[in-house]
């Protein structure tokens, strides 16, 4: 029997459900309750297969389902969900990714005390993700948003005993809830213009004028603000290399499928309204260039694993916010896949290793671990090739998709700074690889390095098969009406290569991946040389451009103090003196005025005397 896409509620809430059971009364169930979120991930793919094939079987046709949410007078205020080609890429991507991180975390999170509520965190986070993604409107969609942000909170920080983990928690939520409070003000700004939050009523109402510009121009800004904390764009990067601090499939999760994707397709999901304001994509798309490039140099010098693929990851959602800022609609959700394959399989990796290095990240003391960990290396290398775009892998085929959007958007000048990035991208990706696996062990802990157990290398598998072959989705089919998924995300977008275009890319990328060899898999080339030749400009990419200490030094010298002077003001002038003050002037005009009110008829007979005599005194002196 085949789902109808009306029924796309189910997934989210299948999450949900497992999140409240588990939370309540895991501690009580077999196994602590693991096996519901999982088994809500793996019903939720099913149920997701099910409504793919209804959604192809219609003939690609929209559906929405949707229930009174608040009604005041006129104003009706629904919870929607709507299904769409978007849509439904987003749905595969979250179900499997997080069926996935799942599997693998029964092995990762073995002997937790807390498995249980780490569990059921995740079955939140994934809900919410998904709830997301289906939401036909504004409000509703931001009411996940916030959901997303707080499962990502508490994941972040689930070893809340660390005092980085509860840190990186904080810094993670206050950082994105900047973007947030923008993202708020300018979908209360889309509801006042249109009187709705329904998104496909106010990309109608937008385009056929009914939406000041003025107010087109400040609600798209406030958007993009939303978007660019969730997805980590500069300046709002500095809170995900610190989310490291969290559980490694949390990472694997946030940095594939939920938490920084979410910017990514909100800006996808609103894209008709954005390109109707005059050079706004430009903006995005400068925005973009910028942190590709900016996360890719720092990813270069990093020396955590984990931190190299946050890195990693910020360049990358770059790229996916250059290519939106092309128009580039498919080839950006395209890479959004690609890139979540990809990432997981790479972070699941990193867990791996760390797993066989009794919790090592520092990649300067593993070495050599191919020959301890055969199938984590040779599907990690896979992962690194793949993002690094080589040929047939996923990666190469998505990259090539966005550069001539890229190209054919934005012109050569956009194209060509995009290509040092895409060095920059495969240099730090075989520089990871060859310092972890190739060459001599650096430490005891590489040499008595062992194999994750199964339960954590099949999902690896899976997902270096995922990685390998997912290219070919970007083809169209010799049988069916399958254009492509470009197709299918947009019908306007057809699969086509530029030969110039795409043999230069891969010139770049091989140029990358041999200088990345020779300076750390068959050192040729001394990098520490290459480090001292550049001193003051590697001790300032290692310090990562002092960012993450201007901000530290804003907090304290400016937000605090102005905190403090405020709080002093709130004390002295607005409580003591404006509050206090009226109640103590009371106080001491009533000590006063009781020496005259004293209850006693020959005080008062004395009063009335001395009144009677000085106005005597007066009436004489004005008669005279």
């Amino acid at each position: 029997m085949i789902l109808s896409a009306e029924y796309a509620w189910i997934i989210p809430g299948l999450a949900v459900i497992a999140f409240c059971i588990t939370s309540l009364f895991g501690k009580n169930l077999p196994y602590k309750g693991i096996f519901l979120p999982i088994a809500a991930a793996l019903l939720g793919f099913i149920f997701f297969c099910l409504i793919f094939v209804d959604f192809i079987s219609t003939g690609f046709n929209p559906s929405s389902v949707s229930i009174d949410w608040i009604v005041i007078d006129d104003l009706s205020i629904t919870l929607g969900f709507s299904i769409d080609e978007i849509a439904i890429v987003m749905l595969g991507l979250v179900t499997f990714i997080s069926l996935l991180v799942q599997i693998y975390s029964v092995g990762y999170m073995s002997g937790d005390p807390r498995i249980s509520w780490y569990f059921a965190v995740h079955a939140l986070f994934a809900g919410a993700m998904l709830a997301l993604v289906l939401a036909d409107n504004l409000l509703f969609l931001y009411f996940c948003w916030e959901l997303v942000g707080l499962g990502s909170y508490l994941l972040i920080g689930f070893w809340f005993e660390k005092k980085a983990a509860s840190e990186a928690a904080k810094k993670a939520f206050i950082t994105t809830r900047v973007g947030d409070v923008g993202l708020l003000i300018g979908v209360i700004l889309l509801f006042k213009a249109t009187g709705t939050f329904h998104i496909p009523s106010i990309i109608h109402a937008a385009q056929n004028g009914a939406i000041a510009e003025s107010t087109l121009i400040w609600s798209s800004l406030l958007l993009f603000l939303g978007a660019m904390g969730k997805s980590a764009q500069f300046p709002f990067h500095v809170w995900l290399p610190d989310a490291m601090e969290g559980p490694t499939p949390v990472s694997a999760l946030i940095h594939a499928a939920t938490m920084v994707v979410a910017g990514v397709y909100l800006i996808a999901r609103m894209l008709p309204l954005l390109q109707i304001v005059p050079g706004f994509l430009t903006l995005v798309a400068v925005v973009g260039l910028f942190t590709f490039l900016f996360a890719g140099i720092i990813a270069l010098v990093m020396t955590d694993i984990k931190k190299v693929l946050a890195y990693s990851t910020i360049s990358h959602l770059g790229l996916m916010m250059l290519t939106l800022g092309s128009g580039g609609l498919a080839a950006a959700m395209f890479h959004l896949v690609v890139h979540g394959f990809s990432k997981a399989l790479l972070f699941l990796g990193a867990g791996s290793v760390m797993h066989g290095m009794d919790g090592e990240t520092d990649c300067w003391k593993m070495g050599g671990l191919r020959r301890n960990m055969s199938a984590t290396g040779v599907t990690f290398l896979i992962g690194c090739l793949s993002l690094a775009g080589i040929v047939p892998l996923s990666g190469f085929f998505s990259k090539d998709e966005m550069l001539l959007s890229i190209y054919e958007g934005l012109g050569p000048i956009f194209l060509f700074i995009t290509l040092a990035g895409v060095f920059l991208s495969s240099l730090y990706m075989i520089r990871l690889f060859c310092v972890i696996f190739i060459g001599e062990h650096r430490s005891e802990g590489a040499k008595n390095s062992h194999e994750s157990p199964r339960i954590m290398t099949y999902p690896l598998v899976i997902l270096a098969v995922f990685g390998t072959v997912l290219g070919i989705l970007a083809l169209p089919l010799p049988f069916g009406d399958f254009e492509g998924l470009g197709n299918f995300i947009d019908p306007k977008h057809h699969f086509h290569l530029s030969p110039w275009i795409t043999s230069l890319s891969l010139l770049i990328t091989l140029a990358g991946l041999v200088i990345g060899y020779m300076c750390y898999g068959y050192p040729k080339i001394s990098h520490h040389l290459v480090a001292l030749r550049f001193g003051y400009l590697y001790k300032l990419t290692l310090s990562k451009f002092y960012i993450d200490e201007f901000y530290q030094w804003v907090i304290d010298k400016i937000v605090l103090s102005a905190a403090r002077f405020i709080s002093i003001f709130d004390r002295v002038v607005v409580n003591d003196t404006g509050v206090d003050g009226m109640g103590m002037s009371v106080l001491l005009s009533a000590f006063k005025v009781r020496l005259i009110q004293t209850g006693k008829l020959y005080n008062y007979g004395a009063a009335m005397g001395m009144g009677i005599f000085f106005m005597a005194v007066m009436w004489i002196l004005v008669s005279n």
